[in-house]
């Protein structure tokens, strides 16, 4: 499932292509999404100038001067700038179409993206309830512990709860564990205040890196210039079950929290 990295490697892929440019026109050739693709979209976007392009957690904001599309990746989709009329895959379903020629292309083999049009999307149901993003000045080690206090989750379920911080997906979640040192199963309301500065430090840095990184690569996922990320290649625990670790030569331990694998190091991770 693309995650924030991804999402924002996306973001920043079709964001050149798109600012300043002129709708001419949107295209749906299935509305069968998550949601059922509103006919607000249809109706407002064409005429329009882009903006500017946003994120809010792991949703694409489209942003122009009467109102915002906002597109979610879900499972398996993807957006890439492609020349209008190029002919259309079975799995893309959504283009929109610009006067500069250019055309961006939603494609979703799993249908678990949705695409909604809203005035005032920060207060869109699916975007209102959400917490802060991890790399704001809002999230830091003191805001985790405070949310955390009374937890018996997992610290792992804990950061990966979209309601507390956004983007920390299953890898990331394990990565930015095992930067601080900390057990996937601790109990969240267990993990002293100095412990949760060096999370939220890990977070901002694994996120950071992965962004830059251009996302991780994930069989169905293609940034914004329909090239796959590259943060793999970097990952010191997620994915490397009885690999050493790279700090002390411990193998790697997989575990399941949430019918989501987990890795980690018993020796580095308390």
């Amino acid at each position: 499932m693309p995650e924030l990295p991804e999402v924002e490697t996306s973001r920043r892929g079709i964001e050149p292509h798109i600012i300043d440019a002129t709708i001419s026109r949107v295209v749906i050739r299935e509305r069968r999404l998550r949601w059922p693709v509103s006919k607000d979209v249809d109706h407002n976007l064409p005429g329009q100038t882009i903006l500017s392009v946003g994120r809010r957690a792991k949703y694409l904001l489209i942003n122009t001067a009467t109102g915002t599309a906002i597109l979610h990746l879900g499972m398996s989709g993807s957006v890439c700038m492609v020349d209008r009329g190029t002919p259309a895959g079975v799995h893309d379903h959504v283009d929109i179409e610009f006067e500069s020629g250019l055309m961006l292309r939603f494609r979703d083999p799993r249908r678990f993206g949705s695409l909604h049009w809203s005035t005032s999307p920060l207060s869109h149901p699916l975007l209102r309830p959400l917490g802060p993003e991890p790399l704001g000045d809002e999230f830091d080690g003191h805001y985790l512990w405070q949310k955390s206090r009374g937890r018996k989750v997992s610290i792992k379920q804990f950061i990966m709860n979209a309601h507390i911080v956004v983007g920390v997906g299953n890898i990331y979640a394990s990565e930015s564990l095992f930067m601080a040192g900390i057990h996937p199963r601790r109990a969240a309301g267990r993990i002293a205040r100095q412990r949760y500065d060096a999370l939220a430090d890990a977070i901002k840095d694994v996120l950071s890196k992965a962004i830059r990184a251009g996302g991780t690569t994930l069989r169905d996922f293609y940034g914004g210039d329909g090239e796959a990320g590259y943060f793999q290649q970097q990952l010191e625990a997620y994915g490397r079950e009885d690999e050493p670790c790279r700090r002390c030569n411990t193998p790697i331990t997989a575990i399941v929290q949430g019918q989501r694998s987990t890795y980690y190091c018993k020796t580095c991770q308390t």
